[in-house]
């Protein structure tokens, strides 16, 4: 199979019109219905992963499932398919503000990819389906409430708000898909989750998927779900062996240095860093060094993280400065580096974040940047993950350094009307002039009038006070 979540970023269409499905096609094996194993097929996607071909059998029997598995294991069409065969199968005509199948998730951008995912395959099936999340147009997820949907894909925080306005009413839905739960739990939001839950009618289907069942997660699957069937791939600590680890112990004044050496590497590189501040100032350090980068975060408007996330997958972008809570959204395949410039809080969160590369069977490298007085506790994080190694001494152009991948930057600036035009294309030329006054519309800046070290203008969105710079 080609994707986890079979977004844009990993479809690689075969066929623009019907295929044929061969009698070795493992979706069909399982029982789906003809049109949507025609369209994974023409998609090239013939063969489920371990968690789909696990889970996928008692979803269609109507039994409650509690799946298991780390980032990149197809948690996407493992609920996906069986819901929507389910809405096909029922034949109830749609209701208006009444959706048959809810899917939770915690972030927007991972409410996006989930609907990015289905869309081919609701839309073959002659369904509806909405996303709704904080950030976009209330006026258009309440019109297309009103019109009826089949399913449901939301955020707990926007579906609560909707739900207080009277926009849409959880009575007639008959599955209900929790993923990601403890990502939920961990951002808070259990309490919003239980209040949607206690309003959807008893005896309806519970599918929940999550890697762990912490933070209260466990209390969420003794509540809701009925008798379930629990499917696990692999183990919390099995995929670190599906990579190559590196801990780079370097003085302070090497960090921007060898950071910028890592980033410029070939392919997909995500860095991970802990403030939103700290990912604006990195992303902007590596620009200054000649790397195209951008800082994804929950300080950005909602236009601005779909352009640099869109950048991310299509490749026109090949560096992605994350903090943790924006980058649990992000399933893009191919990310072949995390680069880790704060040290992960624990071993969970080493974890998720290496789970970003190495996915759908390909390879992948997590370096952490270790400063000398994080080298203890930084080992024994990494002991806790099940990674063996220790930090290793490194400063720029080390041949460890090389060894992960990193190569010495041109050290000439990429200017933020460079990137303006990356990741807007022609829109940033209709909108005016470029140079210091080019311009906003509905978010990103023209570049300030002042300049910045290195020669590049600040580039920002707006957000209400005084003005932050995109980075």
């Amino acid at each position: 199979m080609a994707a986890d979540t079979w977004t844009s970023s990993a479809r690689r269409p075969v066929a623009t019109g019907q295929v044929e499905v061969g009698e070795d096609n493992g979706f069909a094996a399982l029982g789906l219905p003809h049109v949507l194993v025609e369209r994974l097929a023409r998609d090239g996607i013939t063969a489920p992963f371990p968690i789909q071909e696990a889970t996928i059998p008692d979803a269609l029997a109507g039994r409650d499932v509690l799946g298991r598995g780390q980032t990149g294991s197809g948690k996407t069409l493992a609920f996906g398919l069986p819901t929507l065969t389910r809405l096909l199968a029922s034949g109830t005509p749609r209701q208006a503000r009444r959706p048959r199948a809810l899917v939770l998730v915690p972030t927007r951008e991972l409410a996006m990819q989930v609907s990015d995912a289905l869309e081919p395959l609701v839309h073959v099936g002659g369904l509806r389906h909405k996303l709704v999340a904080g950030g976009l147009s209330y006026t258009t997820q309440i019109s297309a409430l009103q019109r009826g949907i089949d399913l449901l894909i939301a955020t707990p925080g926007r579906l609560i708000d909707l739900i207080d306005r009277g926009a849409v009413d959880l009575g007639a839905v008959e599955v209900t898909i929790l993923d990601e739960a403890d990502h939920m739990a961990e951002m808070g939001f259990l309490p919003e989750v239980t209040t949607i839950l206690d309003q959807i009618p008893a005896g309806g289907q519970r599918l929940l998927f999550s890697a762990t069942l912490d933070n209260g997660v466990d209390s969420l699957v003794e509540r809701y779900l009925t008798d379930p069937v629990t499917h696990s791939t692999d183990d919390a600590t099995a995929s670190v062996s599906t990579m190559r680890h590196f801990a780079f112990l370097l003085d302070p004044q090497h960090k921007k240095p060898v950071t910028a050496e890592l980033a410029n590497r070939p392919g997909r590189t995500i860095v991970f860093v802990r403030t939103k501040l700290g990912a604006d100032r990195v992303a902007t350090q590596l620009r200054e060094s000649g790397v195209l980068a951008a800082s994804l975060h929950g300080g950005l408007s909602q236009s601005v993280r779909n352009r640099v996330l869109g950048g991310f997958r299509d490749g026109t972008l090949p560096v992605l400065v994350a903090t943790d809570v924006a980058a649990r959204g992000i399933h893009v395949d191919d990310v072949s580096l995390v680069l880790q410039v704060d040290p992960p809080a624990d071993h969970k969160d080493y974890l998720h974040r290496s789970g970003r590369t190495a996915r759908a069977g390909e390879e992948g490298s997590v370096v952490t940047l270790v400063l000398p007085h994080q080298r203890k506790p930084m080992e024994r994080l990494l002991g806790a993950a099940g990674v063996d190694i220790a930090a290793t001494r490194v400063s720029p152009g080390s041949e460890l350094v090389a060894a992960a991948g990193g190569r010495a930057p041109s050290g000439e600036p990429i200017s933020d009307e460079a990137l303006r035009h990356l990741l807007e294309g022609d829109k940033a030329h209709r909108r005016g002039p470029s140079g210091p006054r080019g311009g906003s519309h509905g978010g990103p800046r023209g570049a300030a009038r002042g300049p910045r070290a290195g020669g590049q203008r600040s580039y920002a969105p707006r957000q209400g006070g005084p003005s932050r710079r995109w980075e």
